[in-house]
Order: C-alpha cells, then structure tokens, then sequence
C-alpha cells in the first residue's frame, strides 16, 4: 500500500489550488450573494482539462482517473464549494457519454462539453420520487425515430442554463428495467423550466425544475441500450458520490485552517484561545477525522480506478463519512468563530450552507446506508 502521491497527482493539485485560489476564492462571497453562476470561469477550468476529467484525449478529454478528479474537486471546493459541485455534475454527465454512449454521440457532443461551450446537466430526481429513483413517473413513448417525452425533474443545478440535459426516463416496465437515458438539448420543443430555487446554499449554480411536454428526442440521442438508463445512472453516481464527498473534505479543511489561524489571533482571558487545552483537543479531533474521512474517499476512489467489484460500496461508505465529517468539522470550526463564525464577514457560514446539500445529494446518507448494509450482506451470502 502506497499513501503517497505521484509526481503527476501532486502536479494536479497545484495547478487545481493555484485555480482555486486565484479564479474562485476571490469571488465565491459575491457570486453566492448574487447567486451569479460563473460560466466564464467553469470555461477557464475547461481550459486547464477540467471539464473532461474521465474523458480519453480523441474528443479533448484529460483521460484522469476518479482519484485524481477527488484530488482535484477537493482543492476546488476550497475556493468555492458551489461551483466546485457544479463542475463535478458536468463531468459525470460527460462521463456518462463517453462511457455508454455510441461513437456519434462521443463525436457530437464530448469536444464542446470538454471545453464547456456546452454545459450539461444531470436529470434524474423527480418531485414525486427523490430517493426512490427506480420509481420515475417522466415517460418516453417511441413514435418513429423519436421519443415523446412527458414530466417533470426536481432540483436540477444548471436549468435553464446548461445546453444538455442527461434525463432519465421510463420507456418500458414499472422498476429500474424499464428506464433509459436519453440527451435533451436546450431550445429543444417542449423542454421548459421552472423559477430558479432559492436556496439555502449552493447559490452560484442555477436550480429549477425541468419539464417535458410533448417534447420530442431522437432515438439516436439515447445513451446506452433502451432500458439501461437506471445502471447508467446508478454507475455515473458512483463517481459523483466520491466528488461530493471530495468536495466536502475541502470544505472542512479551508475552515479548520481558518479555525487554527483564528486560534492563533484571537484572546480571551488573556490568552489566545490556541492556548486553552479543550480547544486544542477539538482541533485534534477535527483534524483527525478529516484525515480518516480522506484516506476511505482516496481508497475508494482508487478501487472504481480499477473496477474493483466492492467500489460501490466504498463508494458509498467514503460518501457518507465525507460528508458527515465534513459537515461536522465546519460546524465545530463556525463554533470556534464565536458569534463571528456566524457573520458573513467570515465565509465559515457560507461553506456551512454549501456542505449541508452534500449530506442529501446523490443519494443521501440514508440511502448510503443502505447500499452500504445491502452489499454487506450480499457479500455474506
């Protein structure tokens, strides 16, 4: 077992931090208050091959693997955890394509989504089934070379925004066979999106509801066999999970850095309050945790590097301990703060909202624990 980095790896996170530091950090507090999404910025990521992570170089891809990605959205979501997420979404769908979609689709679409003169979104949550995925009421009847498409997604970041959108949909049978994946491009008839969400965090990415109304998609946009959708999707969130997960260990660790730096200037009894053994141990904790919480994320990440049959499982346990710790540690790091730590003068209340999606989305950490207790036991058998 090797703890260390490759020369490459630790190439990667320079160049990632150095993006993180000058193109987001300086601006996260505005856009999230503008709730302005920075599409000129996700398009200088691109420049740097961030757009195409998992993507082979024939259509502009950086070809990484999900280790390096953990890497990279971890340095990312220090500068600026919302837009960091939203990056993470745009690759999985680029992944998705390149993954299970034929050689015309790759040709299409993949070059303009590695450089982002195409954004894509990911559509699979509905209003009426989030955590039941398999029970998607949005419909795609065949007529001809098309399908039909009727009903709606929920919680949607980039709609309205993005130009592709990776929508799930029911073509066959009630449960997860009957699910496939189709591409829905923007300005398409039918495709319409409802008022942008007001959200308690994740403000620099656009959130809406997306609706089909007897919109119509040609079979040759379909991703994968008919009836594949729900494996499709199910594989792209493996990925995602361990991004979302990355993002909220870089979340926690720009706070506990900005704890321990507070720690050091601020006095109470006359003392600095690095100086008070209880609060020592509760960085000790904190950064231990995180430690912890990072080495599973990494393991994880390295074992879909190499398909190993157990990655959904690690998968999903390095997502739940991620995004827990790292909610907890950005708490405890605001608690430092005091009453300051609950002003937006300081930017520990604007991570604290970004992380707290991350315990919900893809797949929440309920979910997590039932993959997590089903493989256990399948396993057992």
């Amino acid at each position: 077992m090797d703890f260390q980095l490759t020369e490459e790896q630790r190439a990667i996170v320079d160049m990632a931090s150095s993006f993180s530091a000058e193109e987001l950090a300086p601006f996260a507090k505005e856009w999230d208050e503008n709730s302005f999404f920075p599409v000129e910025t996700l398009r200088k990521a691109a420049e740097l091959g961030m757009a195409g992570l998992y993507v082979p170089s024939d259509v502009g891809g950086s070809e990484l693997g999900r280790l390096d990605a953990a890497l990279i959205f971890e340095e990312l979501s220090k500068g600026c955890t919302s837009t960091a997420a939203f990056l993470s979404i745009h690759n999985m769908v680029a992944g998705m394509i390149d993954k299970f979609g034929n050689e015309e689709l790759r040709q299409r679409f993949l070059p303009q989504m590695c450089s982002m003169g195409m954004i894509a979104s990911y559509c699979l949550t509905e209003p009426g089934s989030g955590s039941d995925a398999a029970a998607l009421r949005t419909r795609a009847v065949r007529d001809g070379d098309e399908y039909v498409l009727n009903g709606s997604k929920a919680f949607i970041s980039g709609a309205g925004t993005s130009d592709l959108y990776a929508v799930m949909v029911r073509t066959g049978e009630e449960g997860p066979a009957g699910i496939s994946c189709v591409i829905v491009e923007k300005g398409t008839p039918g495709l319409s999106f409802g008022a942008n969400e007001h959200k308690m965090g994740w403000r620099s990415q656009p959130t809406a509801q997306v609706n089909f109304e007897d919109c119509r998609v040609p079979v040759a946009n379909r991703i994968g066999e008919e009836g594949g959708g729900f494996k499709i999707a199910m594989m792209g969130l493996d990925g995602g999970r361990l991004n979302i997960g990355a993002c909220s260990l870089g979340a926690a660790q720009a706070c506990l850095d900005q704890a321990i730096q507070y720690m050091g200037e601020r006095k109470q009894f006359g003392r600095n309050l690095n100086q008070f053994q209880a609060l020592q141990f509760r960085i000790a904790d904190m950064a231990t945790e995180l430690e912890a919480a990072r080495l599973l994320l990494y393991k994880a990440a390295s074992l879909l590097d190499q398909k190993d049959p157990s990655a959904t499982k690690m998968a999903a346990m390095a997502k739940r301990l991620a995004t827990d710790t790292g909610f907890k540690v950005v708490n405890d790091a605001l608690q430092l703060h005091g009453g300051y730590g609950y002003l937006k003068d300081y930017p520990l209340e604007r991570y604290l909202r970004d992380v707290r999606v991350h315990q919900i989305l893809e797949g929440t950490n309920e979910i997590m624990r039932l993959i997590i207790s089903r493989e256990i036991f399948r396993e057992a058998q």
